[in-house]
């Protein structure tokens, strides 16, 4: 099995040095980047399975680093190490994106078991298959399947798939789809959702097949079997 690459973000060049000889005596390929800034451009460069990051860094803190990493990184495992520990401080990393977090000092034990659980958690996510009625998606590859035909999205359209075949049945407005999907704080004056669900619903009913994106007059869009 190929080795998993860990993104290291601290400034603290001691503890750099202690997690490089860990994980790498664990049986990983380490990274490492002192500043907020250096964590983005190595997350774009080498291309990390998981990173380990220090809220407290010069510059671009840990919790904007996270916030920047899962808007461009949606499954990338994100692991705090902070020596804050009060409950507001963990809630706005977990807001922020982050997939666990780790108080300073802390058993380097503890630390790989829930690198081990979050490497998995994401091998085992990247397998998976969304399904509603005969249509089926791979998040791994982005691949969307009606029945035996492949359906090509662009990016916007299968985004907007993936989060409605992720939550099926549930009813969302078009304000709501835009913050939870694309990140943006209201649609109200906008179409843009409408012309992506008339362009999803002719790419998945091209061949007569029936409809799953429902419209629920004045509230918004659900996914739904026929």
């Amino acid at each position: 099995m190929e080795r998993a690459r860990i993104l290291v973000v601290d400034d603290d060049r001691n503890v750099v040095n202690v997690l490089r000889r860990g994980l790498v005596f664990a049986g990983y390929d380490v990274d490492e980047a002192d500043t907020g800034e250096g964590a983005l451009y190595t997350a774009v460069a080498r291309a990390p399975d998981l990173v380990l990051l220090d809220v407290m860094l010069p510059g671009l803190d840990g919790v904007d680093v996270c916030r920047r990493l899962r808007a461009s990184h949606r499954h990338l495992p994100i692991l705090l190490l902070t020596a804050r520990d009060r409950v507001p401080d963990r809630i706005a990393g977990l807001d922020a994106g982050a997939d666990d977090y780790v108080v300073k000092p802390f058993a380097f034990d503890e630390l790989l078991a829930r690198i081990r659980a979050l490497l998995r958690r994401t091998r085992e996510e990247s397998e998976e298959q969304l399904r509603c009625a005969d249509l089926t998606v791979t998040p791994s590859t982005r691949e969307v399947r009606r029945g035996g035909r492949v359906v090509e999205l662009t990016t916007r359209e299968y985004d907007l798939l993936e989060f409605l075949i992720r939550h099926t049945r549930q009813v969302f407005s078009r304000e709501s789809i835009f913050e939870r999907v694309w990140g943006a704080e209201t649609a109200a004056e906008s179409n843009v959702i409408d012309v992506v669900v008339m362009r999803l619903r002719e790419k998945l009913e091209a061949e007569g097949e029936p409809r799953l994106i429902q419209t629920v007059r004045g509230v918004g869009y659900a996914l739904r079997e026929p």
